[in-house]
């Protein structure tokens, strides 16, 4: 990702929002953060045959492949890449570098459109991909070096009626072409191997696209004498026993490596850096607040897509990166968590955490029933943050938070379509207003109507009185991060401990105390709610309340038993 420490004579910053072709970003003369020590890395990172950088989407993965493509190279379309890195920090560190500028061929393919809802469309798209990739190198069916035979196959892909063997062979055979040609090994970059992969498992093909991606990428990697270097990328680590099977000589740099830390996304130092150029150092703590939050080894690291965003517009805080996609996957595994994962999850969203074993070697085929590889997916994609990481010979075990305040809010809005089954956020929120305003008859029809639809026996049977706790915990999650409302639980006050309270920061307003009963034997819903009430008043619950200055409490005891229950509720002045 680039984006503008160089101001423009009149402090205007020209930002190249979507634009993830270096050429064209030095070209138009585009402000841009300085990256270029990404190459440099890569150069001094000779024990290494093919790195695979995993990181979340937007951080800037396609736009460092495009710089990195026009370093080597001698030509990008066409246009001479010579002199575009003057006066970049990898020109700064000498000749022992810039010798390598536009002295390689390369390949370069990205997998970024290879998406579609069924096997032979997406099929019909790699073909589409890979006759572009070699009209871009037509001008080896002139070569001497090249027999008839050869130049077949290469006509075949450009023309889209290749065998299938010819496909899965494709990215080999043409860096053997361009070298038998020119004699010089091309670096090969691949950006988003894995989009494919994703598609193939939301619509249902998994089985034969990863095989199709498995035989493409072997023939390409593995031992391939033909290349000098491989760059891949991606938002996702796919196990090495499903995709590269056999690659024997694969470095893979995801996020709890720190190698590579400071080359996607913005530094603390970069972010202040920019700020002052916009004239916005003042906005430095709410940019913490919505955007920061990620790290990769000990290196903080800022999303540079909703920070370019913002700049744009003027300083305006609100969701960017999360709305560059439709979070199809996150939200359908959420959705189809087990209870303890949404317990869980729910906890995140009040602010806590969870410490969990990282699975790094994603297997899509297991992720439904794997709960380690859900927690994975969501750190992977920029989801979760890792507030710590602790080795272990299991693996690494991270203990995991919400990384800012624009994922928080995605999080709340999933968790609400969650709990509104399909009946609409409008809904919801009267279901909320029902219970903040004391409109205990209605919250109750309201409660009766979710635990009916999308609570099963299943939920109830270990830990019942978890899973009502976990379910009005879920309904209030909106509220904490409202800033209206204080969510607390399994809290000491007066003489014990309640189990759900919601204090208002308006003194004004109802604070509530909820008290869950399991309904006991012989015993009936009603005594079970009453039970609860009687506790709230015993156990002095309002004392949290009085204390910070409420002046009416609404106390709320619910018996239950199953999918049936009874719920009791008393106002009192405070």
């Amino acid at each position: 990702m680039l984006l503008a420490i160089n101001a423009k004579a009149n402090n205007r910053m020209i930002l190249p929002v979507g634009i993830e072709n270096f050429g064209r970003v030095i070209e138009r003369k585009l402000d841009f953060v300085d990256k270029s020590l990404f190459i440099k890395t890569l150069l001094d990172d000779k024990g290494t045959d093919v790195a695979v950088f995993t990181r979340s989407r937007r951080f800037g993965k396609t736009l460092n492949l495009s710089m990195l493509h026009y370093f080597l190279a001698e030509k990008v379309n066409g246009e001479e890449t010579q002199g575009l890195f003057d006066g970049l920090k990898i020109a700064e560190c000498g000749d022992e570098y810039m010798r390598h500028q536009g002295k390689y061929p390369v390949v370069s393919v990205t997998f970024k459109d290879i998406k579609a809802s069924n096997y032979q469309s997406v099929y019909k798209d790699l073909s589409m991909l890979l006759s572009r990739v070699y009209h871009s190198h037509k001008d080896l069916l002139e070569s001497p070096q090249l027999t008839s035979h050869q130049k077949n196959i290469f006509e075949s892909i450009m023309a889209e009626n290749a065998e299938e063997s010819s496909v899965k062979s494709a990215l080999l055979n043409l860096t053997h072409y361009i070298y038998i040609h020119s004699g010089k090994k091309p670096w090969l970059l691949i950006d988003e191997y894995d989009t494919p992969i994703q598609s193939g498992y939301m619509n249902g093909y998994y089985p034969e696209i990863i095989e199709t991606m498995r035989s493409m990428f072997g023939a390409a990697l593995k031992t391939n004498d033909y290349i000098e270097k491989a760059v891949i990328t991606g938002i996702l680590r796919v196990a090495k026993e499903s995709l590269f099977s056999g690659v024997n000589n694969l470095e893979v740099y995801s996020l709890l490596r720190s190698e590579y830390g400071e080359h996607f996304g913005f530094t603390e130092v970069e972010v202040d850096e920019i700020l002052k150029k916009a004239d916005l150092s003042n906005k430095s703590e709410e940019i913490k607040e919505w955007y920061n939050g990620y790290k990769v080894g000990e290196t903080v690291i800022y999303n540079p897509w909703s920070i370019v965003n913002y700049l744009k517009q003027k300083g305006e805080a609100k969701p960017y990166w999360v709305n560059t996609s439709d979070n199809q996957l996150i939200k359908d595994l959420l959705k189809k968590s087990t209870l303890s994962f949404k317990k869980e999850f729910e906890e995140l969203v009040n602010g806590g955490f969870v410490e969990k074993l990282i699975d790094e070697n994603l297997v899509f085929e297991y992720l439904s029933n794997n709960p380690s590889s859900v927690w994975s997916l969501l750190l992977m994609s920029g989801y979760l943050k890792p507030l710590s990481i602790r080795q272990t010979y299991q693996g690494a075990y991270a203990k995991l938070g919400i990384p800012n305040k624009e994922v928080d809010n995605l999080y709340r809005q999933i968790v609400e379509q969650w709990l509104s089954n399909g009946h609409g956020l409008e809904w919801y929120n009267e279901f909320i207003d029902s219970l903040l305003t004391g409109k205990v008859a209605l919250f109750q029809n309201h409660l009766e109507r979710v635990i009916e639809q999308i609570a099963s026996y299943h939920d109830f049977a270990k830990e019942p009185e978890a899973f009502y706790q976990g379910l009005m915990l879920g309904f209030t999650v909106s509220l904490s991060g409202s800033g209206i409302y204080q969510i607390k639980s399994n809290r000491e006050s007066g003489l014990g401990r309640f189990d759900i309270m919601l204090i208002p920061k308006d003194a004004n307003r109802l604070g509530i105390i909820i008290e869950l009963k399991v309904k006991e034997e012989k015993e009936t819903l009603e005594k079970a709610a009453k039970r609860g009430l009687i506790q709230i008043d015993e156990k002095k619950y309002a004392e949290d309340l009085k204390q910070v200055g409420i002046k009416k409490a609404l106390k709320l005891g619910i018996g239950f038993y199953g999918k049936e229950f009874a719920l009791i509720g008393e106002e009192e002045d405070l």
